[in-house]
């Protein structure tokens, strides 16, 4: 019989956090299948549990996944876990669970923290309908072409950011989306220096810049959807399609920078990359 591979979450800072059963999962399965088996180590050495550890992360996924499906094959029961909140959210362990499936392996969920509900939870903003972003790209020209495309979103939208682009990241959120979008941003969540702090993201910004929100820790950033009557919620896409047809190309963006507020050069390359994928 094959065993079973619980998916379980653990404590994204507050060690209080990882439940009962989340501990008893851990201290009776064969094996943990961890990010980062000595960030784990400690987690587990906390709680007293010595249940043998086998690293799954970015680097070595194709092979842990292959030798972790021979040892459930076996009977063998495993827990996936990474780093901090729940696996699979921003984190490795898609393909161990695909594969899983793929082979009719029992996989059991073992909720808990995670950072994208926690802050959903303490925003101050609708959470009926949200998407999750991840981390903006690093590089500024992807990540306010991404904003650019986003920005007509009319769902609550959530992103992970780090300490290292927190600033240029909320600056281009305020440029694109507006200075007046409410929005919250969540620091060292459940840690012992926690802040969450709801305001626009244009006060955001400042607050980052005078140090009222400090530059350490990690970051959740969560902002309120475009509404169906502000000029950021026409259809950016379709507008520089539709005038493109009509318009030279750099004409065509530079209305639809006027209308929306938004960056000439940026639009112009999506339009660019909308007319080559026509």
């Amino acid at each position: 019989m094959s065993g079973t591979l619980f998916i379980v979450a653990t404590p994204i800072g507050n060690l209080d956090d990882l439940s009962q059963r989340a501990r008893q999962t851990l201290a009776e399965v064969d094996l943990i299948a961890a990010e980062d088996t000595r960030h784990t180590g400690r987690l587990l050495s906390h709680f007293g549990i010595k249940t043998p550890q086998y690293a799954l992360h970015d680097h070595n996924e194709k092979q842990a996944v292959s030798r972790l499906m021979e040892k459930l094959g076996q009977g063998i029961s495993v827990a996936l876990v990474s780093d901090a909140g729940t696996p699979l959210v921003s984190d490795p362990g898609y393909r161990l669970v695909r594969a899983a499936h793929a082979q009719g392996i029992d996989v059991s969920p073992v909720p808990g923290a995670c950072a994208v509900t926690a802050a959903l939870s303490a925003a101050g903003l609708p959470t009926d309908r949200f998407c999750f972003e991840g981390f903006l790209p690093s590089k500024r020209a992807a990540r306010r072409e991404l904003l650019t495309r986003l920005a007509t979103e009319q769902r609550t939208l959530v992103f992970y950011e780090s300490v290292h682009r927190i600033v240029d990241g909320l600056a281009d959120l305020a440029d694109i989306f507006g200075r007046e979008r409410p929005a919250f941003v969540g620091r060292e969540l459940t840690k012992l220096h926690e802040q969450c702090v709801h305001a626009s993201l244009g006060e955001l910004c400042d607050s980052l810049h005078d140090g009222s929100i400090a530059m350490k820790g990690e970051f959740v950033i969560v902002v309120a959807a475009a509404q169906a009557d502000d000029p950021s919620s026409v259809d950016i896409d379709r507008l520089l399609v539709e005038l493109v047809e009509v318009l030279p190309g750099r004409k065509a963006a530079a209305i639809v920078a006027k209308v929306t507020n938004g960056k000439r050069n940026a639009l112009y390359q999506r339009m660019l990359e909308l007319t080559k994928s026509r």
